[in-house]
Formats: structure tokens, sequence, C-alpha cells
């Protein structure tokens, strides 16, 4: 039995009957914009999704198709002392933690900006989807700030140079260019961006749950792990995923088309 879809501030989930949730960025100005409150209520949204025993995968989207996340919020930002600078960016910090700590595929679906927080919030996501429109950037250094929290992913997704460019320059990319980085694994044209998400969370929702979670798992264990330790892991996880009968369940009906190839 599904658990009822509570409300949490500045946030909308929508579950459908194949456990596949949306979480939207809602009421956050028009590019969905980062202030405290909303990350905050995106928060505690992404927590309870990822307690959630039928969630087959995450989708995580803004409102409109201006913007995935035009960034933090700027007026918040000029007000902060240092102890404040701490808080505020802590509260960011937990938010992408929270996505990454999520135990299903996550997808970040991306039309339009998607500027600095928002940059860190989609890469804290396994896999990113984009529209052509797409406008990339992390412009911290324009006002006066670093890039901090989850840039320290982008090096190992798009490679040192192309980080060093961007959080240096604070200089804007298209989603062409995002896209042979390595940022995007995908991109549409505008207006068929839902389509493409179809395209990835379909085979992921036919998958079985328990190899997905495994998978999963094994991919961010493999991101800190030595080769051998690597190795040593997904024995484990191969031989757990027999404890239970969706191997068998799975396999059925590829062996039911071969014996029908074979006249069996």
């Amino acid at each position: 039995m599904t658990a009822p879809i509570p409300e949490f501030p500045h946030s909308r989930i929508e579950r459908d009957e194949r456990g596949v949730y949306t979480l939207q960025i809602h009421d956050a100005k028009s590019l969905n914009i980062l202030a405290t409150p909303v990350t905050l209520g995106l928060t505690r949204a992404v927590q309870w999704i990822a307690g959630q025993a039928d969630a087959r995968a995450l989708v995580i989207r803004g409102t409109g198709e201006r913007a995935f996340v035009g960034g933090a919020n700027i007026y918040e930002m000029a007000e902060l002392d240092p102890d404040g600078g701490r808080e505020f960016i802590t509260n960011l910090r937990q938010l992408c933690e929270a996505v990454r700590n999520v135990p299903v595929p996550t997808i970040a679906r991306i039309p339009g900006f998607c500027l600095g927080a928002g940059m860190e919030l989609a890469a804290a996501c396994d896999i990113r989807l984009g529209s052509r429109d797409g406008v990339f950037g992390m412009p911290e250094v324009r006002v006066g700030i670093p890039s901090v929290i989850h840039a320290v992913l982008l090096p190992g997704l798009i490679g040192p140079g192309a980080t060093n460019w961007l959080l240096l320059t604070g200089e804007t990319v298209d989603a062409d260019q995002a896209l042979r980085w390595g940022y995007l694994q995908f991109m549409s044209e505008a207006g068929e961006l839902d389509a493409l998400v179809e395209r990835t969370v379909g085979p992921i929702a036919a998958s079985g749950p328990r190899a997905v979670v495994s998978q999963k798992a094994l991919l961010r264990y493999w991101e800190t792990s030595s080769v051998e330790a690597g190795l040593d892991r997904s024995v484990e996880a191969f031989g757990d995923a027999f404890t239970t009968q969706e191997p068998r369940q799975y396999m059925a009906p590829f062996l039911t088309r071969k014996h029908k190839r074979d006249g069996q």
C-alpha cells in the first residue's frame, strides 16, 4: 500500500502507477530560485521520497520551461555575514546530499537556465537530461563568492579543464557544449524534453527494483573504492541478488522466448 503524499513547502510531488516520483520546485520565483525556505522544503520532500518503498525513480524539475534552477537567491546572499553564509550554504549542501542519498535513480529535467546552485543540484543527480535551449554556468565569482559544495563533483563529471574554465570565468555555455563535456547525458529539442525523460525512466521502472537499487549503490561505491575493493563488493552484490526471486522473475520472459525460438 502506497503512503499518501504529504505537502512540503515549495514542493509538488507526483507519483505514477510505476512508482516514478516527480518532484517539482514550486513557488520559487520565475527561475526556480533557491532561497532558504525553498531549499528547506525541497530537502524535506526529497528525504520523504527516499523513504518510500514503492519508489523506482525520482525526476526533479522546476516549474515551467524557463529554467531548471536559475541559482541561489542573490538578494538573500547579499545580506549574509560569515555565520549566515555558512548556514545558507550548509542548507544547500544538505539538499544536494539528500538527492545523492536517494536509493533509486535520480534524473534532473533541465530546460533553460541551470546556473550556480542549479548546476550543483543537477550534478547531485545520477542522470541529467536537457533541452537545446539550455544555458549552463557557475557565475559565483562574478558576484564575489566562490563556487562551493557540489561543484566538487564537476571535475569528475566534465573534467578538470572544463571545471576550471566554468568556475574561474563565471561564463555560461549552451546545451551543445554541456552535452559534449558530458554534463548532459542526452539533449532534446524544445518541447520534447518530457519524451526524453520517459525514454530514461521507462527502462528503469521496467527493471528489477532490487537490482536497480543495488546497481546504484555499487556505482556510488566505485566512485571512491580501489579496483580490488570494487570487485569484492561486486561479487557480494551479485550473490545477494539471488536471496530473492527477483532474478528468476525477470529472467523468465527471456527464457520463455528462447524456448519458443528453439521449438521447445
